[in-house]
Protein backbone atom coordinates (compact mmCIF):
# COMPACT_ATOMS: atom_id res chain seq x y z
CA UNK A 1 0.00 0.00 0.00
CA UNK A 2 1.12 3.46 -0.40
CA UNK A 3 2.05 6.03 2.05
CA UNK A 4 0.99 9.99 1.75
CA UNK A 5 2.86 11.99 2.87
CA UNK A 6 1.76 16.30 2.94
CA UNK A 7 3.06 19.40 3.17
CA UNK A 8 6.09 17.78 0.66
CA UNK A 9 7.67 21.37 0.20
CA UNK A 10 8.70 21.19 3.95
CA UNK A 11 11.98 19.68 5.15
CA UNK A 12 10.85 17.53 7.46
CA UNK A 13 7.92 16.15 4.48
CA UNK A 14 10.49 15.56 2.45
CA UNK A 15 12.99 13.82 4.87
CA UNK A 16 10.09 11.44 5.29
CA UNK A 17 9.75 10.62 1.70
CA UNK A 18 13.70 10.02 1.32
CA UNK A 19 13.49 7.19 4.50
CA UNK A 20 10.42 5.76 3.65
CA UNK A 21 11.24 5.69 -0.15
CA UNK A 22 14.95 4.32 1.25
CA UNK A 23 13.20 1.68 3.10
CA UNK A 24 11.29 0.24 0.23
CA UNK A 25 7.81 1.88 0.56
CA UNK A 26 5.47 3.74 -2.37
CA UNK A 27 5.03 7.09 -1.25
CA UNK A 28 2.84 10.05 -2.62
CA UNK A 29 3.37 13.12 -2.02
CA UNK A 30 0.49 16.33 -1.63
CA UNK A 31 1.46 19.98 -1.48
CA UNK A 32 -0.44 23.50 -1.83
CA UNK A 33 1.85 23.58 -4.40
CA UNK A 34 2.52 20.23 -6.04
CA UNK A 35 4.48 21.66 -9.20
CA UNK A 36 6.98 23.06 -6.78
CA UNK A 37 8.03 19.27 -5.60
CA UNK A 38 7.55 17.37 -8.58
CA UNK A 39 6.02 15.77 -11.60
CA UNK A 40 4.52 13.32 -9.33
CA UNK A 41 2.96 15.72 -6.54
CA UNK A 42 -0.84 16.11 -6.06
CA UNK A 43 -2.45 18.84 -4.42
CA UNK A 44 -3.61 18.56 -1.22
CA UNK A 45 -5.29 22.24 -0.85
CA UNK A 46 -8.54 21.97 -1.01
CA UNK A 47 -10.24 18.47 -1.88
CA UNK A 48 -8.12 15.83 -0.42
CA UNK A 49 -9.88 12.93 -1.63
CA UNK A 50 -7.60 12.70 -5.02
CA UNK A 51 -4.25 12.30 -3.29
CA UNK A 52 -6.00 9.91 -0.27
CA UNK A 53 -7.01 7.13 -3.01
CA UNK A 54 -5.61 3.82 -2.45
CA UNK A 55 -3.65 5.25 0.53
CA UNK A 56 -3.01 3.24 3.84
CA UNK A 57 -1.29 5.76 5.99
CA UNK A 58 -0.71 9.44 6.32
CA UNK A 59 1.62 11.65 7.32
CA UNK A 60 -0.32 14.87 7.94
CA UNK A 61 0.50 18.55 8.99
CA UNK A 62 -1.58 20.09 11.51
CA UNK A 63 -4.21 22.30 9.67
CA UNK A 64 -7.29 23.46 11.76
CA UNK A 65 -9.05 24.82 8.65
CA UNK A 66 -9.07 21.73 6.54
CA UNK A 67 -8.97 18.65 9.50
CA UNK A 68 -12.92 18.02 9.21
CA UNK A 69 -12.75 17.67 5.40
CA UNK A 70 -9.55 15.85 5.51
CA UNK A 71 -11.04 13.16 8.00
CA UNK A 72 -14.19 12.44 5.90
CA UNK A 73 -12.34 12.13 2.80
CA UNK A 74 -9.76 9.48 4.79
CA UNK A 75 -12.86 7.80 5.98
CA UNK A 76 -13.97 7.28 2.66
CA UNK A 77 -10.79 6.43 1.34
CA UNK A 78 -10.24 3.45 3.68
CA UNK A 79 -7.07 5.08 5.43
CA UNK A 80 -5.71 3.20 8.54
CA UNK A 81 -3.38 5.39 10.32
CA UNK A 82 -1.87 8.88 10.46
CA UNK A 83 0.45 10.68 11.99
CA UNK A 84 -0.17 14.00 12.99
CA UNK A 85 2.43 16.82 13.58
CA UNK A 86 0.89 18.62 16.07
CA UNK A 87 2.64 20.78 18.52
CA UNK A 88 4.52 20.84 22.25
CA UNK A 89 1.87 23.95 23.02
CA UNK A 90 -1.20 21.03 22.42
CA UNK A 91 -0.39 20.12 26.05
CA UNK A 92 -1.52 23.94 27.36
CA UNK A 93 -4.92 23.49 27.21
CA UNK A 94 -8.28 22.63 25.11
CA UNK A 95 -8.36 26.11 23.29
CA UNK A 96 -4.79 25.31 21.18
CA UNK A 97 -5.18 25.36 18.10
CA UNK A 98 -2.70 21.76 17.59
CA UNK A 99 -5.32 20.35 20.56
CA UNK A 100 -8.47 21.43 18.58
CA UNK A 101 -6.87 19.83 15.34
CA UNK A 102 -5.75 16.70 17.40
CA UNK A 103 -8.92 15.89 18.63
CA UNK A 104 -10.64 16.59 14.85
CA UNK A 105 -8.31 14.32 13.35
CA UNK A 106 -8.65 11.50 16.07
CA UNK A 107 -12.38 11.17 15.38
CA UNK A 108 -11.80 9.14 12.50
CA UNK A 109 -11.89 5.64 12.62
CA UNK A 110 -7.96 5.26 11.45
CA UNK A 111 -5.10 4.86 13.63
CA UNK A 112 -3.42 8.05 15.02
CA UNK A 113 -0.31 9.36 16.56
CA UNK A 114 0.27 12.47 17.75
CA UNK A 115 4.06 14.08 17.29
CA UNK A 116 4.71 17.12 19.64
CA UNK A 117 7.31 18.99 19.25
CA UNK A 118 8.54 22.12 20.57
CA UNK A 119 10.92 24.78 19.04
CA UNK A 120 12.47 23.93 16.00
CA UNK A 121 16.01 24.13 15.72
CA UNK A 122 15.52 25.44 11.49
CA UNK A 123 13.82 28.69 12.68
CA UNK A 124 17.88 30.05 12.66
CA UNK A 125 16.64 30.42 8.93
CA UNK A 126 15.17 33.41 9.74
CA UNK A 127 17.84 34.52 12.06
CA UNK A 128 20.14 34.03 9.17
CA UNK A 129 18.30 36.43 6.79
CA UNK A 130 18.72 39.21 9.56
CA UNK A 131 22.16 38.56 10.29
CA UNK A 132 23.07 38.99 6.38
CA UNK A 133 21.05 41.96 5.48
CA UNK A 134 22.19 43.52 9.41
CA UNK A 135 24.60 41.69 11.11
CA UNK A 136 22.36 41.51 13.85
CA UNK A 137 20.05 38.75 15.21
CA UNK A 138 17.35 41.10 16.08
CA UNK A 139 14.90 38.59 19.57
CA UNK A 140 13.26 39.58 22.03
CA UNK A 141 13.52 37.97 25.42
CA UNK A 142 17.09 36.77 24.44
CA UNK A 143 17.07 34.69 27.72
CA UNK A 144 14.20 32.20 27.52
CA UNK A 145 15.36 29.19 27.58
CA UNK A 146 13.72 26.63 25.16
CA UNK A 147 15.28 23.06 23.68
CA UNK A 148 15.18 23.50 20.27
CA UNK A 149 14.69 19.90 17.75
CA UNK A 150 16.47 19.19 15.00
CA UNK A 151 13.98 18.44 11.97
CA UNK A 152 15.74 15.22 10.78
CA UNK A 153 14.74 13.91 14.40
CA UNK A 154 10.93 14.54 13.94
CA UNK A 155 11.42 12.96 10.54
CA UNK A 156 12.66 10.07 11.95
CA UNK A 157 10.42 9.41 14.65
CA UNK A 158 7.36 9.88 12.18
CA UNK A 159 9.31 7.20 10.07
CA UNK A 160 9.45 4.71 13.20
CA UNK A 161 5.57 5.11 13.26
CA UNK A 162 4.99 4.78 9.81
CA UNK A 163 6.94 1.64 9.47
CA UNK A 164 5.51 -0.05 12.05
CA UNK A 165 2.23 1.15 11.38
CA UNK A 166 -1.52 0.79 13.13
CA UNK A 167 -1.89 -1.72 15.86
CA UNK A 168 1.75 -2.09 16.69
CA UNK A 169 2.35 0.33 19.81
CA UNK A 170 1.28 3.97 18.56
CA UNK A 171 -2.58 3.81 18.61
CA UNK A 172 -3.71 6.92 20.24
CA UNK A 173 -0.46 8.05 21.66
CA UNK A 174 1.08 11.79 21.73
CA UNK A 175 4.90 11.81 21.71
CA UNK A 176 6.27 15.08 23.27
CA UNK A 177 9.81 15.68 21.23
CA UNK A 178 12.35 18.33 22.28
CA UNK A 179 16.03 18.42 21.68
CA UNK A 180 18.56 17.02 23.95
CA UNK A 181 19.60 20.60 25.76
CA UNK A 182 17.85 23.21 27.30
CA UNK A 183 19.63 26.63 25.68
CA UNK A 184 18.82 30.23 25.85
CA UNK A 185 18.28 32.25 22.72
CA UNK A 186 21.87 33.88 23.52
CA UNK A 187 23.90 30.93 23.78
CA UNK A 188 22.37 29.38 20.91
CA UNK A 189 23.96 32.78 19.22
CA UNK A 190 26.93 32.73 20.86
CA UNK A 191 27.45 28.78 19.23
CA UNK A 192 26.75 30.01 16.04
CA UNK A 193 29.56 32.08 16.44
CA UNK A 194 31.76 29.37 17.67
CA UNK A 195 31.16 26.87 15.09
CA UNK A 196 30.64 29.40 11.93
CA UNK A 197 32.90 32.50 12.87
CA UNK A 198 30.06 34.60 11.83
CA UNK A 199 30.93 38.23 13.96
CA UNK A 200 26.89 38.37 15.35
CA UNK A 201 25.65 41.55 17.44
CA UNK A 202 22.95 39.76 19.53
CA UNK A 203 20.11 42.41 19.96
CA UNK A 204 17.52 42.24 23.04
CA UNK A 205 14.52 44.06 21.81
CA UNK A 206 12.03 45.59 23.87
CA UNK A 207 8.37 43.84 23.49
CA UNK A 208 7.40 46.98 21.66
CA UNK A 209 10.02 46.91 19.57
CA UNK A 210 9.39 43.33 18.53
CA UNK A 211 5.76 43.81 18.03
CA UNK A 212 6.93 46.87 15.66
CA UNK A 213 9.16 44.53 13.87
CA UNK A 214 7.42 41.00 13.91
CA UNK A 215 5.64 40.68 10.66
CA UNK A 216 2.80 38.37 11.84
CA UNK A 217 -0.99 38.63 10.36
CA UNK A 218 -2.14 37.20 13.32
CA UNK A 219 -1.45 39.59 16.33
CA UNK A 220 -3.17 37.26 18.62
CA UNK A 221 -0.42 34.69 17.74
CA UNK A 222 2.33 37.25 18.17
CA UNK A 223 1.15 38.11 21.43
CA UNK A 224 0.74 34.20 22.52
CA UNK A 225 4.30 34.02 21.36
CA UNK A 226 5.57 37.34 23.19
CA UNK A 227 4.06 35.81 26.84
CA UNK A 228 5.65 32.77 25.61
CA UNK A 229 9.39 33.53 25.85
CA UNK A 230 8.83 36.09 28.52
CA UNK A 231 7.48 32.74 30.66
CA UNK A 232 10.93 31.21 30.03
CA UNK A 233 13.29 33.70 30.69
CA UNK A 234 15.45 32.08 33.68
CA UNK A 235 13.40 28.59 33.20
CA UNK A 236 15.35 25.57 31.64
CA UNK A 237 13.13 24.05 29.26
CA UNK A 238 12.03 20.22 30.26
CA UNK A 239 13.17 17.66 28.02
CA UNK A 240 10.65 15.53 26.23
CA UNK A 241 12.15 11.92 25.29
CA UNK A 242 9.94 11.18 22.37
CA UNK A 243 13.06 11.24 20.32
CA UNK A 244 14.45 8.41 22.40
CA UNK A 245 11.41 6.32 22.26
CA UNK A 246 10.83 6.30 18.93
CA UNK A 247 13.99 6.25 17.69
CA UNK A 248 16.44 4.88 20.51
CA UNK A 249 18.78 7.31 20.61
CA UNK A 250 19.57 10.86 21.38
CA UNK A 251 18.27 13.99 19.43
CA UNK A 252 20.80 15.62 17.79
CA UNK A 253 22.72 18.89 19.27
CA UNK A 254 22.04 22.55 18.63
CA UNK A 255 26.02 22.50 16.67
CA UNK A 256 24.99 19.10 14.63
CA UNK A 257 22.29 21.21 13.37
CA UNK A 258 24.50 23.98 12.27
CA UNK A 259 26.88 21.60 10.90
CA UNK A 260 24.45 20.44 8.90
CA UNK A 261 23.34 23.79 7.27
CA UNK A 262 26.76 25.29 6.44
CA UNK A 263 26.32 28.50 4.44
CA UNK A 264 23.53 30.22 6.83
CA UNK A 265 25.62 32.45 8.48
CA UNK A 266 28.45 32.86 6.09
Amino acid sequence: MTILVTGGRGTIARAITAGLTAAGHDVRVASRQPSAVGPAAVSDADDPAPALRGISQVFLYSDPSSAPTFVAAAEAAGVKQVVLLSSLSSQGGPDDPHAKTERVIGSGSYATTYLRPGAFMSNARFWSHQFRATGQIRLPYLDAEEAPIHEQDIADAAIRVLLDGPGHGHDGCGYPMTGPSSMTRRHQISVITEVTGAAIEAVDLTPDEARAEMRMRDAGQRETLLAYWASRVGVPQPIETGVELLTARSGRSWTTWLTDNPGLFT
